[in-house]
């Protein structure tokens, strides 16, 4: 009987994109972002992708400080893989954004992969009262930010954590972000495989067309031939969709309420874990395996949980 494919769940718990008012069931606090990451985990997710934010308000908070609240304590409940932003928030300068991956060396970090308008201004149709001051500020300043991620930004990154053995999930909001990786991939300063993370459906980037999905899919075969993994993330209610056609396509797949609220039309997502179900559904009624974190880790080459900081 041929050997049953593996897929890498990603699980983005919490992000910096959306705000308190928009679920309640958001996690916030660090003792949220412990007990929804563990679940998430218990679910199927292999890689756990991780912000922090501030307890009192949720507004993020890129501080090592935010992290050590509950990196230690995912840690030693579960054995997934932890990646750490370095994206943070768009309205963050990169010295900021790199500091939690720059202290605690973990397996993964994220890495965006280009400049491009990030608008989050739309949302502000769908919500009318807020539960904190910051957040309608938050999303109307959207309208006038490029969230920066110039080659000396990238580079910034990539040298900071160079000697920290850190592999990174390189985030690609649109086709030009592919070939910036390429630049870096031929200069010897990133190494395969490579774990390329196509975003699809965020005002400003790639939409989610599936000749979108083909597109991003085509042109990372062509620069980078079979040494990388793809993996998506769809925005909003487009995450399973998006999805679906990864698995079909051979890739891996990112859910999480970092990049949607949602499980289903009008039906917020009651945890990460339910989304994490609904993706883990998807690969194995098409014949396929999740993949556990230590098959993860040999898929992407990483260091192992041994070899981080925290």
């Amino acid at each position: 009987m041929a050997k049953s494919r593996k897929v890498i769940i990603t699980c983005a718990v919490t992000g910096a994109i959306h705000t308190p008012t928009m679920s309640p069931h958001l996690p916030i606090t660090p003792d949220e972002i412990v007990t929804e990451a563990l679940a998430a985990a218990e679910a199927g997710a292999a890689i756990l992708h991780l912000h922090a934010r501030n307890p009192e308000d949720g507004r993020p908070d890129q501080t090592p400080e935010g992290f050590a609240k509950f990196l230690p304590r995912i840690k030693q409940g579960t054995n997934a893989v932890l990646n750490l932003t370095s994206g943070g928030s768009p309205f963050m300068k990169v010295e900021e954004r790199v500091m939690p991956a720059a202290k605690f060396k973990p397996e993964v970090a994220s890495l965006n992969m280009g400049s491009f308008n990030f608008g989050l201004f739309h949302l502000l149709d769908k919500y009318k009262d807020f539960k904190f001051e910051w957040e309608k500020a938050h999303l109307e300043n959207s309208r006038d930010l490029v969230f920066r991620n110039s080659f000396k930004d990238i580079e910034y990154i990539l040298t900071t954590c160079a000697e920290n053995n850190t592999k990174f999930e390189f985030e690609c909001y649109d086709i030009s972000h592919l070939y910036n990786l390429k630049h870096f991939y031929d200069r010897g300063l990133v190494k395969g495989p490579l774990f390329v993370q196509s975003v699809f459906g965020l005002l400003g980037g790639i939409g989610t067309h599936p000749e979108d999905v083909m597109h991003m899919r085509r042109t990372a075969d062509r620069l980078f031939g079979d040494n990388y993994q793809w993996s998506v993330l769809g925005a909003g209610a487009s995450q399973m969709k998006i999805a679906a056609q990864s698995i079909a396509l051979g890739g891996n797949v990112r859910v999480g309420l970092e990049d949607s609220l949602w499980a289903g039309p009008g039906r917020l997502a009651k945890s990460n874990a339910e989304q994490v179900r609904m993706a883990r559904e998807m690969i194995e009624n098409m014949g396929m395996q999740i993949a556990t974190p230590d098959e993860a880790r040999e898929m992407l080459a990483l260091k192992g949980g041994d070899k981080v900081e925290f």
